[in-house]
């Protein structure tokens, strides 16, 4: 079920020894932009046309009226309702503390207030059709609701009854979300970015979603803000050792590969018995899933056990795989934690499955996949802002500076700049301005 790399004896560079996917690999690149054209061209009569073709239902209004949001929410068992209301309060508390605050940079009479300024709208992708993920609207919202947006559409894809399941329902409801469309796919994200005669175009989109939206949301960057560089199939790997009961390891692979294809699923270690433990128990756990098609299509396809020498080749693997979650459940897993470069996010030690971190532990479990963690990290308030300065400059401050904004524009050859600063000077000294 799981292929081995064995990466003993291996002293060099590990580039090019490790299997990589292709972030856009799986959705041939004319096909989706086809798909974001017929939307852009036909609106609604696209959106309708193409939830028939992907999902089999007819949405002739993809807009979910807003007293079913409400409903949904009253109609929830109270340990849910509960567990939500836990998971929403951790989700927000943690990203209103790393929201950004206005601050002035003052030097010789130039003030500049560097001020983080909310996108007006923002669309939300949440996966659904074979499940439901309230989780995911509560990580992609509360981001946003943290940085100040006022204005929030969710998209999500119809389930076979052509509706949406309530408890996500509930979950737009409890983040204060009044607009949710039955919509999934390529379609959902090229109307999200281009607006239909139903759906206001938004200034950034959010969350994760199989190959063909990730790709989607490749196509549509530009048009629109696109968060977290490559939120696609769900990823783990796990660094253990004997410290760690092997059945521990082997659940917490399969909680990521449970999510289905195009994922990926890894085992690191040092330890070649250990190693055949976890893959023993892995094929038990696999066998008693009620996921269990998914969980194969993943760990067939990308799971893999890599053997290396030590802890020190271990954490190299890691950061050459840049995995969206990476477990430490190992000894000195603390201490392997802060030499780990690339990843969307760390689980250190055994009382920390991924499980934590995708409901309820703070952070945005919409994370980097595909190794683009080298580059990008998690989604947070930052990704519903953009920085406007203001600056202001008093006499004294023009003063200081006009000599070199005078050279550095002549050398440019840029001769309005120059006289912008220059024509100032010559008002003053004639007592025009002051």
């Amino acid at each position: 079920m799981l292929r081995r790399i064995d990466l003993r004896g291996e002293k060099g560079p590990l580039t090019g020894q490790l299997p990589r996917p292709d972030p856009g690999g799986g959705a041939p690149s004319v096909a989706v932009r086809e798909l974001i054209t017929e939307v852009r061209d036909s609106g609604d009569r696209a959106i309708r046309a193409l939830t028939m073709r992907f999902d089999g239902v007819d949405v002739e209004v993809p807009l979910v009226p807003q007293e079913d949001l409400k409903k949904a929410w009253q109609s929830l068992e109270v340990a849910m309702a509960d567990a939500l209301q836990v998971a929403h309060d951790r989700i927000l508390y943690f990203h209103e503390q790393e929201a950004q605050q206005p601050h002035v940079v003052t030097r010789e009479g130039i003030a500049v207030t560097s001020v983080p300024q909310p996108v007006e709208r923002a669309g939300l992708y949440v996966p659904g059709g074979l499940a439901a993920y309230p989780s995911t609207v509560l990580m992609t919202a509360l981001p946003a609701r943290a940085a100040g947006v006022e204005q929030l559409a969710l998209c999500t894809p119809p389930n076979s009854e052509g509706g949406v399941e309530a408890v996500v329902l509930a979950s737009a409801h409890l983040c204060g979300i009044t607009e949710v469309y039955k919509i999934g796919g390529v379609q959902a994200v090229a109307a999200m970015a281009y607006g239909t005669e139903s759906i206001a175009p938004v200034d950034v989109i959010a969350g994760p979603g199989n190959i063909w939206v990730a790709r989607a949301k490749q196509e549509v960057a530009g048009t629109v803000g696109i968060a977290s560089a490559f939120a696609g199939p769900s990823e783990i790997v796990v660094i253990a050792d004997q410290s760690c009961p092997s059945t521990s390891a082997a659940v917490d692979l399969v909680l990521q590969a449970e999510h289905g294809p195009g994922g990926r699923a890894w085992l690191v270690t040092w330890d070649e018995t250990y190693a055949d433990e976890v893959e023993a128990a892995v094929k038990q756990i696999v066998h008693l899933s009620p996921r269990r098609s998914e969980t194969l299509d993943t760990l067939m396809s990308d799971g893999y056990v890599c053997l290396v020498d030590d802890p020190e080749t271990a954490v190299r693997v890691a950061n050459e795989i840049a995995p969206e979650h990476l477990q430490l459940m190992c000894a000195g897993a603390s201490d392997f934690a802060r030499q780990i470069k690339n990843a969307g996010a760390v689980f250190v030690g055994i009382w920390a499955p991924a499980s934590i971190g995708d409901y309820l532990a703070g952070p945005s479990h919409v994370l980097p996949t595909a190794g683009t963690a080298r580059f990008s990290g998690a989604l947070t308030v930052d990704d519903f802002q953009k920085r406007m300065h203001i600056i202001d400059v008093s006499k004294s401050g023009f003063d200081a500076v006009l000599g070199s904004v005078d050279r550095l524009a002549t050398a440019e050859g840029l001769w309005a700049h120059a006289a912008s600063v220059r024509e100032r000077e010559r008002w003053a000294e004639q007592g025009v301005i002051s």
